[in-house]
């Protein structure tokens, strides 16, 4: 079950995305799609476009960089995010060693999607298509309400 920090009234769910915000914007509709208006979506970019990308695709509030990304995922309740976003200098640099280190310190639930262009492959991993690990990560987000 998420429950609602710091006095929330609706859970607060955390994505987290670079580069042009892709991952990111498809993570955010689907939340849109199945929870509607009971959860408010925060886009966290590590870059401004990523963050635009995120708010078109309907999230309640953004912000970018390190500092808004350590700030804000104290006050979340779960993260759903690219698994890079856990790696220091990932997605060509844009995941700063403090980006990563705020993912990773947070005691909040964290549901990454394992997607990624580094050099880094998962054993035992089947790749399969964005949409279907994007419904993966809601199921499991479902099952901690």
């Amino acid at each position: 079950m998420i429950d609602s920090r710091h006095g929330a009234q609706i859970p607060v769910i955390a994505v987290i995305d670079g580069q042009g915000g892709g991952i990111g914007s498809a993570i955010i509709k689907e939340l849109r799609r199945e929870f509607q208006e009971t959860m408010e979506i925060w886009a966290l970019g590590a870059n401004a476009t990523a963050t635009e990308a995120m708010m078109k695709a309907r999230a309640n509030r953004g912000a970018t960089g390190e500092n808004a990304i350590t700030v804000s995922l104290p006050k979340a309740n779960a993260l759903v995010a690219p698994m890079a976003v856990g790696w220091a200098n990932s997605m060509m640099g844009e995941i700063t060693p403090g980006i990563a280190r705020a993912v990773m310190d947070n005691d909040l639930l964290k549901i990454f999607i394992p997607l990624s262009l580094e050099r880094v492959v998962l054993a035992g991993y089947q790749s399969e298509p964005l949409p279907h690990l994007v419904a993966k990560a809601i199921e499991i987000l479902k099952s901690h309400r």
